[in-house]
């Protein structure tokens, strides 16, 4: 935890500048729609994306200088992100975000969508004022693959035929796209050749997975408070993530609470109890580790500086949120 600590240290000037221009960023006429997405931006949190997103910037650039377009990428990355929640949460019916009330439980599902909608258009105008077209065209995909992930879930809800490697698929379009655009698009803005753009937007998307698969652990191990959101709502929904397919590997009798679609609580606690007596938790602790170290040799093999080493610690970070 020390040396997460010292990361944000590093970059910690740029971080509360980044919370300040959030906020002047989506100021909206119509003050429904600015008191709606204003909420988003009162937790504070991590800021991983826009962290990963600085400190690459940092290993890129001579003299590992931040320049304005990196601070305004990380900016727009966490606008599209929250964005994306906003509509996660009305998909869902999640009534807590960050242990926040989400925006469709304060004001209602019409507010929350026009304020997703509010945000992503937000993140365009000031992409396109970045003026580098290959920037605005693959940070754009994201928003694409975004739509694409969401269908994609929502056809394969309570799917017991759903295999691994559609979770993947599936993540990489739902969380590791963002990540891994991000991460090219900042070596895009440093002037990096193709081979380096390409490095960084392997260990984005080696990234993204695991944080995909690691929040998806947790929706099962971890209670309400911990998460910030209600537990098991994947199970709840229907969204049969790695925990989920390997459990389902090794007990059949799975199957048949999922294909009723949980008639009760207690169809959901018994789901639970099967999952955690097989060994879906650590198969799927096992593919998040194996995505972090493939993330991990990228920078290893590649960069090699100090600042290169934070990218290092936000990996290890990530995957010890299980521990």
């Amino acid at each position: 935890m020390t040396s997460l600590n010292n990361l944000f240290l590093s970059i910690d000037t740029e971080i509360l500048q980044l919370n300040k221009n959030l906020n002047r960023m989506i100021s909206a006429k119509h003050p429904i729609l600015y008191a709606a997405a204003n909420h988003l931006f009162k937790e504070k949190g991590k800021k991983i994306r826009p962290s990963i997103i600085l400190i690459i910037a940092k290993i890129t650039t001579l003299h590992k200088k931040i320049h304005p377009n990196h601070t305004r990428l990380a900016e727009i990355t966490e606008i599209i992100h929250t964005a994306s929640l906003v509509h996660d949460d009305v998909i869902d019916d999640c009534d807590k975000r960050r242990g926040l009330d989400t925006v469709h439980n304060i004001f209602n599902t019409k507010i929350a969508v026009l304020a997703g909608d509010f945000l992503f258009a937000q993140s365009s105008w000031y992409l396109a004022n970045l003026n580098n077209l290959e920037v605005v065209k693959i940070i754009s995909k994201v928003i694409i693959d975004f739509a694409e992930g969401e269908v994609r879930q929502g056809l394969t809800s309570f799917d017991t035929t759903i295999t691994i490697d559609d979770y993947i698929e599936k993540s990489f379009y739902k969380t590791a796209t963002l990540l891994a655009c991000s991460c090219k698009a900042t070596a895009i803005l440093s002037k990096c050749k193709q081979n380096i753009q390409n490095d960084l937007y392997l260990y984005g998307k080696h990234i993204g997975l695991a944080f995909q698969i690691i929040d998806d652990i947790l929706d099962i191990t971890s209670n309400t408070d911990t998460l910030g959101k209600p537990s098991c709502s994947d199970l709840k929904n229907g969204n049969l993530t790695a925990p989920i397919i390997f459990a389902l590997e090794e007990n059949k009798e799975l199957y048949k609470f999922i294909d009723h679609e949980f008639y009760s609580e207690q169809d959901i606690s018994n789901a639970m109890k099967i999952i955690k007596n097989t060994r879906g938790i650590q198969k799927a602790k096992d593919l998040a580790e194996e995505h972090i170290q493939l993330a991990i040799e990228i920078i290893k093999n590649k960069f090699r500086c100090n600042n290169s080493k934070f990218l290092i610690i936000i990996s290890n970070y990530i995957l010890d949120r299980i521990n």
